[in-house]
């Protein structure tokens, strides 16, 4: 795709916008669980991750470019810290989506991680999420440790937000940066 249609397609995104109601989760409280259908027709939830020295909840959907463009990134966190008590989940909670598309999505990207629907899109309301991508790393507790952006920008990026979060949970250490601005498409969920 050529630049000047990439960035068209990020204004018709509605940047930052989209679920403005809802109140974001604050650094260091216990995370909300929730319960939504994975493309393999079972049901996950926030107990999937018990055990797990760091758990990532990444909302995203199927069609916004910014979360497409985040995909192979996923891919390649999830095969980096498999095994290694880190846990990766995306959540789409967008109504103009369904568990079809996303199956469909999985097998045409390879998609290696857990992806669920959660067609009530509580979940993002809960957690406050606002934009896909919109990530949340939850440390061993289920206590919310870092939320925002996976990394500092979409290309060439510099720091990884996200990675940096996990290895310094890993450690048994709190995240250097705790939250930051994310940045992609406004969520559309389901009214609750």
């Amino acid at each position: 795709m050529n630049r000047r249609f990439c960035l068209a397609l990020l204004s018709a995104c509605a940047l930052f916008g989209g679920n403005s109601s809802a109140a974001e989760l604050e650094i260091g409280a216990k995370a909300p669980d929730f319960k939504a259908k994975g493309v393999d027709g079972k049901e996950i939830s926030l107990a999937e991750a018990k055990g797990a020295k760091a758990t990532v909840i990444a909302f995203t959907c199927n069609r916004c470019p910014v979360s497409i463009a985040y995909e192979d990134r996923f891919i390649d966190f999830q095969k980096k810290y498999a095994g290694k008590d880190v846990k990766f989940i995306a959540i789409n909670v967008n109504s103009s989506e369904d568990i079809e598309a996303m199956k469909q999505r999985v097998e045409e990207k390879g998609i290696n991680y857990p992806y669920v629907y959660d067609k009530s899109g509580d979940s993002a309301r809960a957690f406050g999420a606002r934009v896909t991508p919109h990530i949340f790393v939850l440390d061993g507790e289920g206590k919310l440790a870092y939320q925002g952006s996976f990394d500092d920008k979409q290309e060439g990026p510099k720091t990884a937000h996200v990675e940096n979060a996990v290895k310094a949970l890993m450690q048994g250490k709190q995240p250097e940066v705790k939250s930051n601005r994310p940045f992609g498409c406004g969520i559309k969920p389901n009214k609750g």
